[in-house]
């Protein structure tokens, strides 16, 4: 079951969100509030205020256990455009944004370091297969990939 919150209005730059955002996907509930407590930029203060939200909302609306629950995704998306922009600096303006957090008590998902180790976990197989002396797949030459190679090769070799 998947529960959300999202923080509406935010005044900061996507750019500086993102980045914590990035970090705390794939985490557990519990991991990625440790994370967010020590992480001294503004932005985790917000992603704080909206990842605890959405634990009360697990517990309060969904009856699910906060021990279960992991971080599925956490959007920053555009928040509604206002016709003002917040002063910043050398006279330009940043847009307002929202932020989304869902959260799943679906146990695995698949983050950057879990594709990370099954990359590396392939290499090593196929290094195996090589040192086996078990036939990898070669790559074709530019006289195999087309037909008119093959007959161009064919008439000088008999010449």
């Amino acid at each position: 079951m998947e529960v959300r919150s999202i923080y509406k209005y935010a005044r900061i730059s996507p750019f500086k969100v993102r980045e914590v955002t990035r970090e705390i996907q794939g985490l557990p509930v519990s991991a990625a509030l440790d994370l967010l407590a020590f992480t001294p930029k503004k932005a985790a203060f917000l992603i704080n205020k909206t990842l605890k939200s959405a634990i009360a909302n697990a517990e309060n609306n969904a009856n699910l256990k906060p021990d279960g629950l992991v971080v599925k995704e956490a959007v920053v998306g555009e928040g509604p455009t206002f016709k003002r922009m917040m002063a910043r600096a050398r006279g330009s303006g940043s847009r307002i944004l929202n932020i989304r957090i869902v959260l799943s008590d679906e146990i695995q998902i698949e983050t950057r370091e879990t594709r990370k180790k099954k990359r590396q976990q392939e290499k090593k197989e196929s290094r195996k297969q090589a040192t086996r002396g078990e036939p990898a797949e070669k790559p074709m030459t530019a006289t195999e990939k087309t037909p008119k190679a093959k007959k161009t090769a064919g008439k000088k070799a008999k010449k």
